[in-house]
C-alpha cells in the first residue's frame, strides 16, 4: 500500500489488545491514517464485531498499518507491561516508514526513538489511535478464535482468553495449555494443581 506522505508531519496512532487475558499473545497495532480519513472510527470496545470487521478491512486497504506481537513466552519472561511495550515498538517498526510522532493510548510510552505522547482514553479521542485499536483487537480476536479450534473447551472463540467463568472452569478441569500465561496467578495456580 502506498500512501501520500507529503504532509510535513506523519503521525501514527498505537494501541494494544490483550493485556488482561490469561491466554494468548498481546497484539499492538500502529496506523498512519490515509489523507481522507476513515469515517466511523471509535474505541474498538464500543463497536459491534461486525462494525469492527468492516472498519478493519477499510483501514487495512486504505491506511499504512503495522502489527506487533509479543508472545506468551515473552509475556512470562519480561511481564505484561514490558511485553506490551515490545509489541508496540514492533508495530511502529512494521509500518515501514519514518513517522514524526506516535500517539499512544494510555498513560505511558515505550522507551523508543520516536517522539511520542501518551493519551489516556486516546482510542476514543484520536482517530489514528482508534484505527490502531480496531486493527489490534480484530487481529488478536482472530488469533484466539483460531486457537480455540486447537485447544477446545476454554471458550476462547467467545471470551478471547479472558478469565470468563467457562475459561476458569476449563483451566481447573483441563489445566493450562501452551498458550496460557504461566506468570498470571490463575494460570500459575492451575499449573500447580496439575
Amino acid at each position: 500500500m502506498t500512501i501520500d506522505t507529503t504532509p510535513s508531519t506523519i503521525i501514527a496512532g498505537v494501541d494494544e489488545a490483550g493485556r488482561g487475558p490469561l491466554a494468548g499473545p498481546v497484539v499492538a497495532a500502529a496506523v498512519v491514517l490515509c489523507p481522507h480519513g476513515i469515517a466511523g472510527l471509535d474505541d474498538s470496545k464500543k463497536l459491534s464485531a461486525a462494525r469492527r470487521e468492516a472498519l478493519f478491512a477499510q483501514i487495512s486497504a486504505e491506511c499504512v498499518v503495522g502489527v506487533g506481537i509479543a508472545t506468551v513466552a515473552e509475556i512470562d519472561e519480561i511481564n505484561i507491561l514490558w511485553a506490551t511495550m515490545l509489541a508496540m515498538t514492533r508495530a511502529v517498526e512494521a509500518l515501514g516508514l519514518e513517522v514524526d510522532e506516535v500517539l499512544v493510548d494510555g498513560n505511558r510510552c515505550p522507551g523508543w526513538r520516536w517522539r511520542s505522547r501518551a493519551i489516556v482514553g486516546g482510542d476514543a479521542l484520536e482517530p489514528c489511535i482508534s484505527a490502531a485499536s480496531i486493527i489490534a483487537k480484530v487481529t488478536r480476536d482472530r488469533m484466539m478464535v483460531e486457537a480455540d479450534a486447537h485447544y477446545p473447551g476454554y471458550g476462547w472463540s467467545s471470551n478471547k482468553g479472558y478469565g470468563a467463568p467457562v475459561h476458569l472452569e476449563a483451566l481447573r478441569r483441563l489445566g493450562p495449555t501452551p498458550l496460557h500465561r504461566r506468570s498470571f496467578a490463575p494460570v500459575a495456580q492451575a499449573h500447580l494443581d496439575f
